[in-house]
């Protein structure tokens, strides 16, 4: 395949489900996760990596509650930027690290990347974007009414938070993280989707959002004319019929039997629906784009086009 390639990290890479959200929970997964990336750079493809930040963007929302009265809140679009800077640093030393045990010498370029949404996006009108921890039903509607939250239940785990996830229409530091990609940089961008931003009178400013990273991973996939598109995930590939006596894992698929699974509605909106939406979108953006969606742990074999569900026209 293809050698640029731009990796879109599922929260597993960095915060496993149950685990407390520490520094050193993080970074070790965050080194366990450096350790396939590192495999990548060895055979030589031009990485462009993006992660999520639910979990973390959610703790900081919560100590920020909990200082209001000693330390000013932040608003939402800084928090984005606070996460994209520890979670960058973080990748950048465990990253940095596999690479010199590899004997490999190479510049890793975390970029503080923001991403332009529209204020006319429906989702400002009904949010939809689950952040922060789960909560039981009765207690998530007390917090709801004490603070003025849009409360859901998420995939069956439990009630979260719910803020704005507008679509995203352009990365504002695109061409710079081509250009470092060109240039033999490893670069790590647009963690969290990007933080969301709104054109106004003076430019653009930052708006109370959280943007879906698959979304803005194809994007920037698009904008920086990436090989690859590639959603790593804690499942090896996609189902239809899923959790029938019929269900089947795709692999090798084209962009038509993609939309037509998507028109049966075989895909749920709360968990593989937006990851499908944005890799059939890359697929179709041009001829020879290429999405993937795979385990982290098959990664280098997803790009041999040995595993992971891989879409192409």
């Amino acid at each position: 395949m293809g050698k640029k390639v731009v990796v879109a990290l599922g929260g597993n890479a960095i915060l496993q489900a149950g685990q407390e959200g520490t520094w050193e929970n993080q970074y070790n997964n965050i080194k366990g996760t450096a350790k396939y990336l590192a495999k990548l750079i060895e055979e030589g493809y031009e990485l462009v990596i993006m992660h999520g930040n639910g979990p973390q963007v959610g703790n900081i929302l919560l100590q920020n509650e909990e200082a209001k009265d000693v330390v000013p809140a932040l608003p939402l679009d800084a928090i984005s930027a606070e996460s994209q800077g520890f979670i960058g640093y973080m990748m950048i030393q465990a990253l940095e690290e596999e690479l010199q045990e590899l004997g490999l010498n190479k510049n890793i370029v975390n970029l503080i990347t923001r991403t332009v949404v529209s204020k006319d996006d429906e989702d400002f009108k009904d949010p939809s974007k689950p952040i922060g921890p789960f909560y039981p039903e009765e207690e998530a509607n007390r917090l709801a009414k004490e603070k003025g939250w849009t409360v859901g239940e998420d995939a069956g785990r439990g009630y979260r938070r719910l803020v704005p996830s507008p679509q995203p229409l352009q990365i504002i530091e695109a061409d710079a993280i081509k250009s470092l990609a060109e240039g033999g940089s490893i670069v790590v961008a647009a963690g969290g989707g990007g933080i969301p931003i709104a054109k106004s009178t003076n430019g653009y400013e930052g708006v109370e959002a959280v943007i879906d990273k698959d979304r803005s991973g194809y994007k920037l996939s698009e904008e920086v004319d990436a090989d690859v598109f590639m959603i790593l995930t804690d499942v090896e590939n996609v189902f239809v019929n899923w959790g029938k006596p019929d269900q089947k894992a795709l692999e090798q698929v084209t962009v038509a039997e993609v939309e037509k699974y998507v028109e049966e509605g075989q895909f749920a909106k709360g968990s593989m629906g937006p990851k499908v939406e944005a890799a059939l979108n890359f697929a179709k953006s041009r001829k020879g784009a290429t999405s993937i969606i795979g385990s982290l742990a098959k990664v280098d074999a997803a790009l041999r086009g040995e595993s992971g569900t891989i879409i192409s026209q």
